[in-house]
């Protein structure tokens, strides 16, 4: 298990994201199989693939695409979440660059299977080279048949367009992302049971069907190549693969896209290794799984099971490596200062408990931490952690518990010295007992 390129196989290819040289290359075959299939059969064989949701959580794909009503009865909407705000993630940008119509096809193949006429997707702001990447992508669709009236002779009509964002990280919630879509602010909403799900109710009450851009093209490879050949990847669980963007101090970044269940030190190595340091650490998910010592992560597959089963996740697939020169409490304490800038303040546990988890952080930080702040932040984040409308509560909490069970003893050295325990060649002596990020951009 390694590299296994099935998503990005052509991202390289010159003019891909030109009609032309993606049908050339084996693009809209997907649709076409699906345009010929029943709709219930497109779900089926999403079904036996055993492709499970890449925007974090791992939900199996098709539950999702067999809860929408299946008629006509009311409108029903497929969205895709193209927001991308979880630090250290960007391969949906890059799928959004360079491989546009990968991503048109799928949701198209998604709206014939859930009765949907209408697909919506709902871009970063900051996305704005990838957005007109996608909008050629559409229009070229139009072109060509493959969306507007009477799709590929099959009756069935299908709209597509972009939405938007405006930089809020809060929005890659699916709740606050359809708020946003709605001309609403960008506020997560209640959750099933106590509110109905999105297949019953969601956009403007009417079904809707929400996936991210990774899952829709792994739909449509799907479609292309088969079920059987998809399953034939990965593990028993988790099949297929699964695009980890690699960052930190790793000798080549990039997006890589590995077989379910390749080890991670497998990974490190195909990136080239750790440079100016030793291994130290890794977040393999997104700023907000829990980090993993290098003595851990010799132990982990990247795959939904073996990663939980080793206290992290998978999520999103930001994979951020961190040498030996690390200062575990300052880069917890960068975290924390993230998610209390983006937590919308609908709730209060995570509008409050997010702002007191980065005070108390900035001050072991500041060289001025107490006894008994480890405690505090650990009993904070009790207090946050599953008690908010969406998970950007859970998000703040799970890296700085996950760090204080990993790397006690640096945050143990922060209170007692006053100083970093990665030494004196970071935090000049006279600085750092104040505020070492001033010594940091002073240098």
């Amino acid at each position: 298990m390694a590299i296994l390129n099935l998503l990005l196989e052509h991202r390289d290819v010159p003019g891909i994201t030109n009609i032309d040289v993606w049908e050339a290359h084996g693009g809209y075959e997907g649709l076409k199989r699906a345009a010929a299939m029943e709709r219930q059969a497109i779900v089926d064989e999403v079904k036996a693939s055993g492709l499970r949701g890449r925007g974090g959580a791992g939900f199996p794909t098709w539950i999702k695409w067999n809860g929408l009503p299946k008629n006509y009865d009311q409108p029903h909407y497929v969205l895709c979440n193209a927001d991308e705000g979880e630090p250290g993630t960007f391969k949906d940008r890059e799928m959004l660059l360079k491989l546009p119509h990968a991503i048109v096809e799928g949701i198209i193949i998604a709206g014939l299977a859930t009765y949907s006429k209408v697909g919506y997707i709902y871009i970063r702001g900051e996305y704005t080279e990838p957005a007109w990447q996608v909008r050629k992508a559409i229009d070229q669709a139009y072109q060509r048949g493959y969306l507007g009236k009477n799709i590929l002779g099959t009756g069935h009509d299908f709209d597509l367009y972009i939405h938007m964002g405006a930089g809020s990280y809060e929005c890659g919630e699916e709740s606050a992302l359809m708020s946003s879509l709605m001309g609403e602010r960008g506020n997560p909403r209640l959750k099933f049971p106590h509110a109905p799900l999105p297949t019953v109710a969601g956009v403007w009450q009417a079904p809707t069907l929400i996936n991210n851009v990774e899952t829709y093209c792994a739909a449509r490879w799907v479609l292309a190549n088969s079920a059987e050949k998809y399953a034939s990847y990965g593990t028993e669980r988790s099949k297929g693969t699964k695009i980890m963007s690699v960052s930190g101090h790793i000798a080549r970044p990039g997006n890589y896209e590995v077989e379910m269940g390749t080890p991670l030190m497998e990974l490190l190595h195909q990136a080239g290794g750790v440079i100016n340091g030793r291994l130290k650490a890794v977040i393999p998910g997104g700023s907000s799984v829990q980090i993993k010592t290098a003595e851990d992560c010799e132990k982990i597959n990247l795959d939904y099971e073996s990663c939980g089963a080793n206290g992290t996740l998978l999520g999103s697939g930001g994979f951020m490596v961190f040498n030996d020169l690390t200062d575990i409490v300052q880069l917890m304490k960068r975290t924390a200062e993230f998610y209390m800038h983006e937590s919308c303040g609908k709730c209060t546990p995570c509008r409050e408990g997010t702002r007191w988890m980065f005070k108390v952080m900035d001050r072991i930080a500041s060289g001025a931490g107490q006894q008994g702040d480890i405690e505090l932040l650990l009993s904070i984040a009790s207090q946050v952690d599953g008690r908010s409308y969406c998970g950007l509560g859970d998000a703040a909490c799970w890296p700085i518990v996950g760090a204080i069970k990993a790397f006690r003893s640096e945050f143990e050295y922060w209170i007692e010295h006053k100083c970093s325990p990665v030494g004196s060649r970071f935090f000049p002596p006279q600085v750092e007992a104040v505020n070492p990020i001033l010594a940091l951009s002073a240098r």
